[in-house]
């Protein structure tokens, strides 16, 4: 986690979730829980899901299996179903093992009963394999990640499954300060002060921070062209990207808070609920 500036509360969570259970087995085990199970991160895009669930595989000690999306659909009948059943086999071949899929959505998404859809197969095999049905998944952690859990179809979240949901914020402050000092790193400049850039941006994912950057970058190299000779990085280049620019995070929360509002059985979007209240102005 020291390659990940902030987030506190979430690395807390993601601790006690995830964590904890792998480095106290026997702890976990006087109380019959395990390690290993179903873990789903979801949040707005570009917020860093990826690099925290590497993170944590990384803290744990365990083998990180990145499973791409395209790896496993397949447009044969019978195929996609093959390769995920494969991809868990993989998994229980190199325990402790830490099994991810990014944009889990597209592998189990909402089934649509009583019609001809061939994805609820997919579903049906996804869940089997974390039930392990066919062999244990004692030691295997499944992490996923999406940034639309109402796509999410139901039964994942039963116990055992994806039952453990861990909501990825926007960065807090310190984090978009640690993005912003490493989107610097080896470009030229002068000295800046990054902090009131970091004050100036909340609510922007790190995908917004770096493009923040790189329009900086862009008035820096404008500025060379005019001039014929490298002109560095300057406050006020830092200062114009981030007046100019809008977080991409805005319309996913938007969508966020109507979920909270309208769908939130069983709590799942508490956390975003918490999260709007606090930076609602």
């Amino acid at each position: 986690f020291a390659d990940v500036g902030g987030l506190d509360e979430v690395k807390k969570d993601i601790s006690r979730k995830i964590i904890q259970p792998f480095r106290n087995p026997s702890l976990f085990s006087k109380f019959k829980r395990k390690a290993g199970g179903g873990v789903l991160l979801y949040g707005p895009p570009g917020c860093g899901k990826t690099m925290i669930a590497r993170a944590t595989a990384g803290e744990v000690g365990a083998n990180f299996l990145s499973i791409e999306i395209a790896e496993v659909l397949d447009m044969y009948i019978g195929q996609s179903e093959k390769r995920l059943a494969n991809a868990f086999e993989n998994a229980r071949a190199e325990k402790p093992a830490v099994l991810f899929f990014d944009e889990i959505e597209a592998l189990a998404a909402r089934r649509r009963f009583g019609s001809a859809d061939h994805g609820a197969s997919l579903v049906s095999t996804f869940l089997n394999e974390m039930d392990g049905v066919n062999a244990s998944n004692d030691g295997i952690l499944v992490l996923a990640a999406t940034n639309v859990p109402w796509a999410i179809d139901t039964a994942f979240r039963r116990p055992g499954r994806f039952d453990r949901v861990i909501f990825i914020p926007p960065p807090d402050k310190e984090a978009r300060l640690a993005i912003l000092g490493m989107a610097m790193k080896d470009r030229p400049q002068e000295t800046v002060n990054l902090a009131p850039i970091a004050e100036a941006t909340s609510g922007f994912s790190g995908a917004d921070l770096v493009g923040l950057i790189e329009e900086a970058c862009d008035f820096a190299i404008e500025e060379s062209l005019d001039s014929g000779e490298i002109a560095p990085i300057k406050q006020k280049h830092l200062t114009e990207a981030a007046r100019t620019r809008k977080p991409t995070t805005l319309e996913w929360l938007s969508q966020a808070r109507n979920y909270a509002k309208y769908s939130n059985e069983g709590g799942l979007y508490d956390d975003v609920t918490a999260f709007l209240d606090k930076h609602s102005k």
